[in-house]
């Protein structure tokens, strides 16, 4: 079981870098229209959120690699995976889909969350 959790925090860390870097170099304004003037409110947080998502990409590194001596603080790494794809569902409530690619994140993300802290449970 702990080869597999450590499979599976691997593969979220190596998403949480790269996404995390693409969003950070790209800013906001690579999703709006050309023609939007720039808007450093939005594009503030965004790339701060980016940030955060980059660096918990080396925290789960961490953790993969120190694994044998973390135990509770798994739980919470599922529960941060979890609550990422309940934020995309809200999302999709509130103000409808972003397409099918990020619908299937959600999925994804919820299903690891979940997969964690099962993961972690039965270890």
């Amino acid at each position: 079981m702990e080869l597999v959790l450590q499979i599976v925090l691997g593969v979220v860390s190596l998403i949480c870098l790269g996404m995390g870097t693409n969003l950070l170099l790209k800013g906001v304004a690579s999703f709006l229209p050309k023609a939007t003037a720039p808007q450093p409110a939005l594009d503030n947080p965004f790339r701060f959120l980016s940030a955060m998502f980059l660096s918990f990409g080396f925290l789960l590194i961490w953790i993969v690699i120190h694994i044998q001596e973390i135990h509770d603080l798994i739980y919470f790494v599922g529960t941060v995976v979890l609550f990422a794809g309940l934020g995309r569902l809200y999302s999709i409530l509130k103000v409808g889909s972003a397409g099918a690619y990020l619908f299937y994140a959600m999925l994804v993300e919820i299903m690891l969350g979940i997969g964690i802290i099962l993961l972690q449970y039965f270890r």
